[in-house]
């Protein structure tokens, strides 16, 4: 037997990929994750009391504008790389847009506060536990897409687990604000993303142990 038909043989019972089948199934890990983070906010430190009165408020929305943008540039990236070959991930550059924009209403906050102020506005009153509260919320999420992965073929396997823990961060940072009382651009740019940067990082540490196949 030469190598085609080697190839030919292997080939021939391989049932048809669907269409969109990675799509699928990340988005299928992403929100019975964030479904489990959810139910762990209601069981824990519950929703804000006053979260209809709060979406009705610009700091609501731009926080969700905020960590909304970052899912979906992460969760591009994560199909991408869930592929053998990744091909080009010149695409995420865009995730320094809404970094750049959030920036910016941080500077014109900054502006609009006595400089005395600045400090409680840069803290608020969760700065200790909100990146770690961002980071056990993204776990459900993290396990979701290692569920995904299983029936995809990672080569990039660091990169597809940094990619993969920046999404459920951004994901876990969303569901967060359903219980954040913050309101400071500067806030949610510096703990909200410290969150999230801490479960890319545990991804990209985890990524080659367990997307490994």
């Amino acid at each position: 037997m030469n190598t085609d038909q080697l190839i030919n043989r292997l080939a021939s019972d391989v049932p048809p990929v669907r269409p969109h089948a990675v799509g699928r199934r990340l988005t299928t890990g992403v929100v019975v994750g964030a479904i489990v983070s959810f139910a762990i906010i209601l069981a824990t430190i519950g929703t804000r009391p006053d979260l209809g009165l709060a979406m009705r408020g610009f700091s609501f929305w731009m926080k969700w504008a905020y960590t909304l943008s970052l899912s979906g540039i992460a969760i591009y990236a994560t199909a991408r790389l869930a592929r053998p070959d990744p091909g080009s991930l010149r695409g995420l550059w865009l995730i320094a847009i809404p970094v750049a924009l959030l920036a910016a209403i941080g500077a014109l906050e900054l502006v609009r506060t006595p400089p005395g102020d600045w400090l409680a506005m840069w803290l608020g009153h969760s700065w200790s536990k909100c990146p770690w509260l961002v980071l056990g919320l993204a776990m459900p999420i993290f396990i979701g897409l290692l569920w995904s992965f299983r029936q995809l073929a990672p080569t990039r396997l660091r990169a597809a687990g940094a990619a993969a823990g920046l999404a459920a961060g951004a994901f876990a940072a969303t569901v967060y604000c359903l219980h954040c009382p913050e309101v400071s651009a500067i806030f949610v740019l510096t703990w909200y993303s410290l969150g999230i940067l801490l479960a890319a990082s545990l991804g990209a540490l985890l990524g080659p142990k367990l997307l490994r196949w």
